[in-house]
């Protein structure tokens, strides 16, 4: 894992912001910013639960493939917020002490 998934979300980090400044026809991000904070959120939840049920049910490529949706909702909740990947990091290291 070194370092490999904080590269891909970082990476994804910087396409949700551009979609967002941009706004590209067809783009799911960009519609989902043209919903607004409330649809992101709920999207948020929506995945959340998907991830729980999934890794409850022990089927592992279902789990990843639900994880996966979590995360990119939530840098999309981050990217909206104008919250950083630095500043998530920042605290996760500051607990781990």
């Amino acid at each position: 894992m070194k370092g490999e998934l904080g590269e891909v979300l970082e990476r994804l980090y910087r396409i949700i912001e551009e979609r967002k400044e941009k706004r590209p026809e067809g783009s799911y991000t960009a519609e989902l910013f043209k919903k607004g904070q409330d649809r992101i959120l709920q999207k948020v939840g929506e995945e959340a639960i998907e991830s729980i049920l999934a890794l409850k049910s022990g089927r592992k490529e279902e789990a990843v493939y639900e994880v996966a949706d979590l995360l990119y909702h939530l840098l999309v909740a981050l990217v909206d917020s104008g919250i950083k990947p630095d500043e998530i990091a920042e605290e996760l290291k500051r607990r781990m002490k």
